[in-house]
């Protein structure tokens, strides 16, 4: 049996300190290398920590549902999350996670989720009605800002009962919040510990800002009544109404009102800014690939006929939810940072990895391993259609694997689905002339950057 030594990786000089430099400068450029360089397991040093990135599916499985049990949250991360959205499903380990886990299971079912479908078309219709203005036939849209607005709208319409409003400064400042959020906890990650808040620093200004804005758009969200119904209570009323009975673990009964607000705070954060950051991607993909949005757009017309869409039509609509799904394999709403700890030693891929190493998965770098996707770089929705070879287990990764795999993926899915539908109806996507190709940018999301605009043209 091999040991983590017999791991290769490059060599550790300074401490490993040029390497964390290297990661912060370009972190998918870095990941990416050592897979090219050094195969399927790469171990890397850095001061103290020994980490190992996987970049085979088996070797996923192996760690990720195999040895489930034997991971927690890399420490930093749930320390920097939790100073932005407390304690939440997202940043909690051991008993109190799975009581938190069991218990918004129950409001993430599919069944609940395809609820609040007629919520996620009215906010995707109305945002979409006014993205052309009355008497064009097309205009330049700032699709980053297009598509904020819609799932904030569906997010605030599904969480709390309240549409986002015709004020798209609103939304757009608390867009821009939940950004530089994104942006600070991404640099966060690079310290071994936060600084104090208090400090004379513009990041810290930011951070300050953002916070106070997000904490107390939830606050006021939380106090007002409810006025849109979908037949469905609201998410909101849902966590409150939540029992955990199975009395398996301390703390059982109802979510305590300061875990309602941190669960909040992080639906509302990762709801809209995750499906937002997909969609962006798909958008211009298909505004860049005419014949796969011709495709799109004549199979909505199709099964829809003109009809708006529904949770069953998810299922029907193939094509498109392969163009959705190719997106996020070449542009994962999370690219990165999804990190464990081991809290024992463990076994993996023929190695003996002693207790506290730390691994880490990197799903941009797997999207884009040509063993599992010919021509890796080519936006190609065919991989995703039933009838294509199936995928190894563990290839194709947009929402998590494991225990922790997303709670809101069918949520999401729906939401994509039922906006990218309505938009194919209404519209053609085109990019605008001479604009160069948007550039990723890593940070909590991974999103252009840039602001990107694209064309909308009436059909």
């Amino acid at each position: 049996m091999q040991t983590l030594n017999d791991i290769p990786g490059p060599a550790r000089r300074w401490w490993g300190l040029p390497h964390l430099a290297d990661m912060k400068r370009d972190y998918l450029g870095f990941i990416s290398s050592l897979h090219q360089q050094y195969g399927d397991l790469a171990r890397l040093g850095i001061l103290k920590e020994r980490s190992v990135d996987l970049f085979h599916p088996d070797l996923l499985r192996e760690a990720m549902v195999d040895n489930a049990d034997a991971l927690i949250r890399w420490e930093r991360g749930p320390q920097v999350f939790g100073e932005l959205m407390g304690q939440n499903v997202l940043v909690t380990e051991g008993a109190v996670w799975q009581r938190q886990r069991r218990m918004l299971m129950q409001a993430f079912t599919p069944k609940r989720v395809a609820g609040y479908s007629s919520l996620m078309v009215d906010a995707a219709r109305t945002g979409l009605d006014a993205a052309v203005p009355a008497g064009q036939a097309q205009a330049t849209v700032a699709i980053d800002i297009l598509f904020s607005h819609l799932t904030m709208d569906v997010i605030l319409r599904t969480l709390f009962g309240r549409p986002a409003g015709p004020d798209a400064t609103a939304t757009a400042k608390a867009a821009q919040a939940v950004q530089d959020l994104s942006a600070t906890a991404f640099n966060d990650m690079f310290l071994p510990f936060s600084l104090p808040d208090w400090l004379p620093l513009r990041s810290k200004a930011t951070k300050r800002r953002a916070l106070r804005h997000m904490r107390s758009l939830i606050q006021s969200h939380m106090a007002a009544p409810a006025s849109t119904s979908a037949g469905n209570t609201t998410l909101l009323e849902m966590l409150r109404a939540l029992r955990d009975d199975s009395g398996e673990s301390k703390g059982t009964g109802a979510l305590s009102d300061q875990e309602v607000f941190d669960q909040c705070m992080v639906s509302f954060q990762a709801g809209h800014e995750t499906s937002a950051t997909a969609l962006l991607w798909w958008s211009w993909l298909l505004a860049t690939h005419p014949q796969a949005a011709e495709q799109a757009g004549a199979e909505v017309d199709t099964v829809l006929a003109g009809r708006e869409p529904g949770p069953d039509d998810v299922a029907r609509l193939p094509w498109l939810g392969a163009t959705l799904k190719e997106a996020m394999r070449l542009f994962p709403p999370i690219g990165a940072l999804m990190t464990r700890r081991c809290t024992r030693a463990i076994t993996l891929g023929g190695h003996t990895l002693p207790a506290r190493t730390m691994l880490r998965v990197t799903p941009w770098v797997l999207h884009r391993d040509a063993r599992w996707f010919p021509e890796p770089e080519r936006f190609e929705p065919h991989r995703f259609m039933p009838e294509a070879a199936p995928l190894p287990r563990g290839a194709y990764i947009p929402f998590g694997l494991g225990p922790r795999v997303c709670l809101g993926q069918h949520f999401a899915v729906l939401e994509m689905t039922l906006i990218a539908a309505l938009l194919l109806q209404r519209y053609r996507l085109q990019p605008v002339p001479g604009a160069a190709p948007p550039q990723p940018q890593m940070h909590v999301t991974l999103r252009p950057a840039q602001p990107l605009q694209l064309v909308l043209q009436r059909r």
